[in-house]
């Protein structure tokens, strides 16, 4: 579908839902209070709700995987037309709503089936994650980069092995030491995890976890960390380096406009697939919104100096700077996931000259070379 003016779309919608306001429903794993993935969520929400006068919205959250289907009836017996399903075990519950109620638009976060009915989008980060990687290889002094994950998810797997890859461009005999939780949403496993990778010699963090704790624990201890979906620089202001910060309503926004315009309808979803990144403006790197790196931390940066295969001698920063530009621009010069690349088990998953498609990295479950610690479903 060509791209179309946000001015032309709400004109649009305007002549044809004159009649009342669209009804639009977010469906939450976690507490909006988890500063983490649910949190940047129902900021997004808020957002498209500020900028759409005729929108209403509302939200459950804490809603465990299993019982999405509870949920969704009760929305739609509030008169929810659009339905945004936020967490990648919601996908079959999903799906078999979809059947349900045949003319209501869902949406589905981080999935990948889809239906007539339901749509998929993802803001991802594994670029910017690969720009954290980067400057974690350059701050490390022991070799050894903690990273507590939630579940083993392919998802969360692109996401370490984009940081791995970074660390290692900089740090190449570094090892990135994983533990997982199994929650999305645990402070008390959080805390534990990372104290025990700092027990291990691990002296930088990063996460996929909905709280502030890893930054917190790793603070304490005076060790620097990168944060998750929202900014944390506020927890630990000489300690967090930078972050991953998403802006899902840059696709909130621009979903509910298509449908209120009627351009996106219960019938014509089947390939609608939002896969959002730098050039999109759906993530940004940052300890805070408009600070890409904390400026306690660019002194270090830049003092560490690399030799680049593309551009010689250079400074850590400056490097994540020029790979942050390329990354940014939509004919994507530069792409993390470009060979080659072995796995850790030495396998060549990506050969020299072939960047890995958007379905191959969906659907990633081997780990590169430098992670160490439990990886379920590795393959052989």
């Amino acid at each position: 579908m060509k791209r179309v003016g946000l001015a032309v779309l709400l004109l649009l919608g305007m002549l044809a839902m004159a009649e009342g306001k669209l009804k639009a429903g977010w469906i939450y794993v976690g507490p909006i209070g988890d500063y983490g993935w649910t949190h940047a969520h129902d900021v997004g929400r808020k957002e498209a709700e500020k900028a759409f006068p005729w929108l209403k919205t509302l939200y459950v959250e804490s809603v465990p995987e299993g019982q999405v289907g509870s949920y969704i009836d009760q929305m739609v017996r509030q008169g929810v037309r659009v339905i945004f399903a936020t967490s990648f075990g919601y996908m079959d519950g999903v799906l078999e709503a979809a059947k349900r109620y045949p003319n209501v638009i869902f949406a589905h976060a981080t999935g990948f089936k889809r239906a007539p009915n339901v749509a998929t989008y993802m803001a991802d980060f594994y670029q910017v994650y690969y720009l954290n990687g980067l400057m974690a290889g350059a701050l490390t002094k022991s070799g050894k980069v903690g990273y507590v994950g939630a579940f083993p998810i392919p998802e969360v797997k692109r996401h370490i092995n984009a940081f791995t890859l970074g660390v290692r461009a900089v740090n190449p005999k570094a090892k990135v030491l994983v533990r997982w939780i199994y929650e999305w949403y645990n402070p008390a496993a959080a805390k534990e995890a990372t104290e025990a990778l700092i027990a291990e010699g691990a002296d930088v963090f990063a996460f996929t976890e909905d709280s502030p704790t890893v930054v917190q624990v790793a603070a304490e201890k005076h060790l620097p960390s990168f944060s998750h979906y929202s900014p944390m620089l506020k927890f630990a202001p000489d300690y967090v380096v930078s972050g991953q910060l998403v802006h899902w309503g840059a696709i909130y926004k621009d979903f509910l406009a298509k449908v209120y315009a009627g351009l996106y309808t219960p019938k014509n979803l089947k390939d609608v697939d939002y896969w959002w990144l730098l050039p999109q403006k759906a993530v940004e790197l940052g300890a805070d919104y408009g600070v890409p790196v904390n400026p306690k931390f660019i002194p270090a940066l830049k003092a560490k100096k690399i030799h680049h295969p593309v551009f010689g001698e250079i400074s850590v920063y400056d490097l994540v700077m020029k790979l942050k530009a390329m990354m940014s621009d939509v004919e994507l010069a530069f792409d993390p996931f470009q060979g080659p690349i072995k796995d850790r088990k030495g396998h060549l998953r990506v050969p020299a000259g072939v960047r890995l498609t958007q379905a191959q990295l969906e659907s990633m479950e081997w780990a590169v070379e430098g992670v160490t610690g439990p990886w379920p479903n590795e393959p052989k």
